[in-house]
């Protein structure tokens, strides 16, 4: 799985088609430089592009725990997947957005990638900005979610 590292701040040319910086590429397998998918986020007014691999990650999660005979899970699954769009990449390494999705997370002429595990958020420059100011007490968060007792990942 790929870890994407950083904020990069790319234009959106006419045609809806964004650059993929190269310091994303880098993080990702030869194989799986080319497809992505992406979506509308769950939780904030952004667009979540998921390589190839940790998308089939995603839908081996859910179909371990979403059955789509349950009616609640059903709506889970067609909320999740509403808007869903595969990318392939063009020869300049350009994605082109499906304006719908443009239009969810307000994208005109800017936008900022951020990396984060797994995946890579895309969001209008300005609603990007303002979701770095919503969480006043970083340190306070980040406390109650990591300083419980230490865990080694590698042992797990």
């Amino acid at each position: 799985m790929s870890t994407f590292i950083g904020d990069h701040t790319c234009k959106v040319d006419s045609k809806g088609r964004i650059l993929i910086p190269s310091a994303f590429k880098k993080h990702m397998p030869k194989i799986l430089q080319d497809r992505f998918v992406i979506k509308k986020d769950i939780f904030e007014k952004c667009l979540v592009l998921y390589p190839m691999d940790e998308w089939e990650r995603q839908n081996k999660l859910i179909r371990s725990r979403i059955n789509p005979y349950n009616k609640e899970q059903s709506k889970f699954l067609r909320n999740f997947y509403r808007g869903t769009a595969e990318i392939v990449l063009d020869s300049n390494n350009r994605m082109l957005i499906p304006k719908r999705l443009l239009e969810f997370a307000g994208i005109k002429k800017e936008v900022i990638l951020a990396g984060q595990y797994g995946k890579i958020e895309i969001w209008s420059r300005e609603s990007y900005e303002i979701s770095g100011e919503e969480v006043k007490d970083f340190p306070a968060l980040a406390e109650k979610l990591m300083g419980g007792s230490l865990i080694d990942p590698e042992e797990e």
